[in-house]
């Protein structure tokens, strides 16, 4: 069964109010795109990774990330489209010859081999699949005047992150469905909502890592230099 990692890393930063876009922003000594690639590089469950990077980036995340940290599993980096679900349909245009696919954002730094070994476990019988952590907070949802509608039943939720998997015949196709109008009108967030909406099956929730945050804002950087340092006091622990 063979396996491609399509890693996307074309976000503007904007939330940032940094010049420097956040992939390329540091994280102790090296970018935040980085530690997801190395992940995937030295997986013994992926096989080939496809970079998914903004048009104007595209030599400079060769340049700079693939041939300078020799990240020799990558085998295409492709320019992405205007939103996140026109970059996804692109790299999954690029992946030919694979039966699986795990969809990973590239500002999600602190992905790690566990997860991708459960995701791994589950793939080929759930056919869908996306990591993530139950909540810790009380959730409430709003009125359009700002006032607590309802309080969600907290046991119920999930905070959604990457990787998300699919056989790829199945995401391929729900991709090309949404492309020609089927989920018009709906913002699709994340390619597990496109099973959602156009799929016949369920999606299985697997156990991501409370560490595997979203790189958006500045304080997310800062989050992310102390659990970088969490992980290396391990390391040598």
């Amino acid at each position: 069964m063979r396996t491609v990692a399509i890693v996307l890393a074309g976000g503007s930063g904007s939330r940032m109010k940094s010049s420097v876009k956040k992939q390329y922003m540091l994280i102790g000594d090296k970018p935040v795109l980085y530690y997801s690639l190395r992940v995937f590089q030295d997986s013994s469950v992926i096989d080939e990774i496809i970079l998914v990077c903004g048009r104007e980036e595209v030599e400079n995340c060769r340049a700079e990330i693939v041939e300078k940290y020799d990240f020799t599993k990558v085998s295409r980096i492709i320019p992405g489209g205007k939103e996140r679900y026109h970059s996804v349909y692109e790299g999954l245009k690029a992946a030919v010859d694979c039966d699986y696919v795990m969809i990973h954002d590239g500002a999600r730094p602190f992905v790690d081999e566990q997860m991708l070994e459960r995701i791994w476990d589950a793939l080929p019988s759930a056919r869908a699949c996306t990591v993530g952590m139950p909540v810790k907070d009380t959730i409430k949802r709003s009125d359009p005047e700002g006032f607590v509608e309802e309080t969600l039943p907290r046991e119920k939720l999930w905070l959604i992150q990457t990787p998300q998997a699919f056989e790829y015949r199945l995401i391929r196709k729900l991709h090309e469905d949404a492309a020609g109008g089927a989920c018009l009108g709906q913002q699709i967030t994340d390619d597990a909502m496109l099973v959602e909406c156009l799929g016949k099956i369920r999606v299985k929730l697997i156990e991501g890592s409370y560490q595997n945050i979203k790189i958006t804002t500045p304080d997310d950087l800062l989050l992310a230099q102390i659990i970088l340092g969490q992980k290396k006091g391990q390391k040598k622990g």
